[in-house]
């Protein structure tokens, strides 16, 4: 693919729930989970944790694992904890994960040696957050990334080569009207992910055919989620394997025979995201089609 060609014609690789690969199971269950995950944990305390813990984590690698892999694409979420007086920022999904500071600037030493590499940070869910959550987080992004940041403009204008020039590296993208106050965040919407809320791998491949089909309607970057999301009566059959064990290797053979069939550019794919990226040869897939798209422009 031409260094020339918009970012969104590209086909990225990223994780699904980037920071999962850690999980503290001595810390509360997350502000956003059910009154029933809240009971369950308070009767079983550990225990509860420990079974949650192995469906809650879809990835195994770290950050710079992720990174040196080629992941380019992280899916970040975000809160505070209860009653916490340093009103501090973690990552979470059901339970805490790390402190956000620490993921990002792990995040930051991979570009600082990579200058040519980008990466795109999608925050697209805030738990527990008041305006200052939201003031401190920015401020501690511009402190991080500072001039690496790429100001938000219309994604048909963001090639590899623009990014270069500028010497760019990252651009964030913050589902919240907080974005519309700040210069480098994307608006959320300029990165919509479909969520097919399914099991089946069948009806997932279904969703996402349908989904691509909308893509461009909307001119902006775009995810295709390559995840099957357990229901309650799949978590209670395989409580103790968990999420990799009963769904993701199953499924995983499918699911990457219809990522080879799609055709990258702008009114294909573009982000494409999978529970334990390491799996198969989900990435190395990924970033291979858009060499495949090259030689085929070239043929034509």
């Amino acid at each position: 693919m031409s260094s020339s060609s918009s970012l969104f014609g590209l086909w990225v690789a990223g994780s699904h729930d980037s920071f999962s690969f850690y999980i503290d199971e001595a810390s509360p269950v997350g502000p956003e989970q059910p009154e029933t995950v809240q009971n369950f944990v308070s009767v079983f305390g550990t225990v509860a944790k420990k079974l949650m813990r192995k469906w809650l984590a879809t990835q195994t690698m770290n950050f710079t694992g992720q990174l040196g892999a080629g992941i380019r694409y992280f899916d970040l979420r975000i809160s505070t904890k209860p009653r916490d007086p340093d009103n501090e920022l973690y990552f979470a999904h059901g339970l805490f994960s790390a402190k956000v500071n620490e993921g990002l600037e792990e995040i930051n030493a991979f570009l600082t040696d990579h200058h040519k590499e980008v990466v795109f940070l999608d925050f697209n869910h805030f738990y527990g957050m008041q305006k200052y959550h939201h003031e401190k987080l920015v401020q501690m992004l511009k402190d991080i990334y500072g001039n690496k940041m790429c100001p938000a403009i219309f994604a048909q204008e963001v090639s590899l080569k623009y990014l270069w020039e500028k010497d760019y590296q990252v651009l964030v993208f913050y589902h919240s009207p907080v974005a519309l106050e700040v210069p480098f965040l994307w608006p959320g919407q300029m990165m919509p992910a479909p969520w097919a809320n399914t099991t089946d791998p069948e009806k997932l491949i279904q969703f996402l055919q349908a989904s691509i089909t909308e893509r461009r309607k909307k001119g902006s970057f775009f995810i295709s989620q390559v995840v099957l999301t357990p229901k309650a009566s799949t978590v209670v059959k395989g409580v103790a394997s968990g999420l990799r064990e009963t769904i993701t290797e199953r499924a995983l053979p499918a699911m990457m025979q219809w990522v080879r069939t799609q055709k990258p550019g702008e009114s294909g794919i573009n982000i494409v995201t999978a529970d334990f990226v390491e799996l198969g040869d989900f990435i190395s897939t990924v970033i291979k089609l858009n060499y495949v798209f090259d030689e085929g422009e070239a043929n034509t």
